[in-house]
């Protein structure tokens, strides 16, 4: 029987997440059906009672590292600092998760074995389905495009992975680096960009790998304010120029600067129409 290659979640905690979210989601990594795994817990600066009990159950398991970082310096610079512990570790796969998703049990298993079987994949995602404040499904899933050159296609538009819910070759680290640490948000959509300028390959699993939780809060926080709205149109408008892509990318990123300046009540009406 051959050996299992080795996976690191990483896993970012900051003050506002709600410990029984974060339980949910570390719950959701120990049931998978892959079993060689180390979940690196990031805390990203000072952190309520409540998240510290909840992240006190899991100080002594094997498979868990809890990292406490003194200052809140956002999730890029957490992100960097969880991967070089990886790179210490030496693992082989690293997949990402957020505090407040629930990951499938087969997700691990069948994102490593896609791996396994295409060796010029760098990074792999899936499709994700939401699910509101009680981890009721609502029926709206959210599907990626399945090959690279799909991949490349559906970035004239939006990110061509869900962030939370991806698992990463460590080449496509050696590749790309790594997070841009200047990016508070908008750092995913970076990262993408930097791995297809790199010769990084993307794919996507035709199946559901993750339950995304969406809340009220998930929509105020949609990068909101003409400063930041600002700052993303112009990143939009260099990726478009240096991945040559055509007018309608330019057309979409502009309305798409028009959505984020829109009240969160609006914002949550066009997401659901999209």
């Amino acid at each position: 029987m051959c050996k299992l290659s080795n996976i690191a979640i990483l896993l970012p905690v900051y003050k506002n997440d709600k410990a029984n979210y974060l339980s949910f989601s570390v719950e959701s990594i120990l049931k998978q059906t892959y079993h060689n795994i180390i979940i690196f817990i990031g805390i990203d600066g000072p952190i309520g009672n409540e998240l510290y009990r909840c992240l006190q159950k899991y100080e002594n398991h094997s498979q868990i590292r809890i990292i406490y970082f003194p200052e809140n310096r956002g999730l890029a610079v957490v992100l960097n600092d969880l991967l070089a512990l990886c790179k210490e570790a030496n693992v082989e796969y690293i997949a990402r998760m957020d505090a407040d998703d629930i990951s499938l049990p087969n997700r691990l298993a069948n994102q490593v074995n896609y791996l396994l079987l295409h060796p010029e994949v760098d990074v792999v995602g899936g499709r994700i389905e939401e699910i509101n404040e009680q981890s009721e499904r609502n029926g709206k899933s959210i599907t990626y495009p399945l090959t690279h050159q799909e991949c490349f296609k559906f970035f004239r538009y939006r990110d061509p992975l869900a962030h939370p819910a991806v698992m990463f070759r460590k080449s496509f680290f050696d590749k790309a680096k790594g997070y841009r640490n200047e990016y508070r948000k908008n750092q995913d959509t970076m990262l993408w960009f930097d791995g297809f300028m790199n010769g990084c390959i993307f794919a996507n699993l035709d199946e559901t790998v993750l339950f995304f939780r969406v809340t009220d809060d998930f929509y105020k926080n949609r990068r909101n304010g003409f400063k930041r709205a600002k700052k993303m149109l112009k990143d939009r408008f260099m990726i478009n120029k240096a991945l040559h892509y055509d007018w309608s990318a330019y057309l979409f990123s502009f309305l798409m600067f028009i959505m984020t300046l829109t009240p969160p009540f609006l914002k949550k009406f066009l997401y659901r129409i999209r």
